[in-house]
């Protein structure tokens, strides 16, 4: 009777301890997400006055700024999988936005889109670093929720697997830029 009570109780704490285990990693996660979505929003609200300082200068852009834009509204909005990816397409639109300035010299020298231009270079900064903490939070519950035995209770108890914030292939490449 005292070994089965026993094994009962380390069944039970094996339960409890992988539960909160899984608890914690997804609340890391979340918090990961939640970080970037801080600095997203930063960059978000950055970019109308990136591009209308861009739009005086460059009346002829109208595609690589409406580019920008469609992608700005793409990525803020939807689910946590579709905001990843919306993200890779913001990202290449700005490349494309910034190289607008290697062709307008009056472009680069103005302070206002200088200094637009360092706000945004510091935000792509922390969202790498945040991306780093998240995917390495994302991986951590992913491997729990795979691995035997915490599988069992990752099933029982609804924990998934969670996305990695990365860049697609296409976003690896240099952004080319045509005049």
């Amino acid at each position: 009777m005292a070994y089965l009570l026993l094994v009962i109780a380390v069944v039970f704490l094996f339960f409890v301890v992988s539960y909160n285990k899984l608890v914690t990693l997804r609340t890391k996660a979340e918090e990961g997400f939640a970080t970037i979505d801080v600095f997203l929003k930063k960059r978000y609200d950055l970019i109308p006055n990136l591009v209308e300082t861009v739009k005086g200068y460059t009346s002829h852009e109208k595609d690589t700024l409406d580019a920008v834009i469609n992608a700005r509204a793409r990525a803020m909005n939807g689910s946590q999988t579709e905001r990843i990816e919306g993200e890779g397409e913001l990202s290449q639109a700005l490349g494309r936005l910034l190289a607008l300035s290697e062709a307008y010299p009056e472009l680069k020298a103005n302070t206002q889109f200088t200094q637009l231009q360092q706000e945004l270079s510091q935000l792509e900064s922390e969202i790498e670093r945040s991306r780093r903490y998240y995917n390495g939070a994302a991986s951590q519950l992913n491997i729990a929720v795979q691995k035997f035995p915490t599988v069992l209770i990752a099933g029982a108890f609804g924990f998934k697997e969670i996305p990695y914030f990365e860049i697609e292939q296409e976003q690896r490449e240099n952004v080319k830029v045509q005049f």
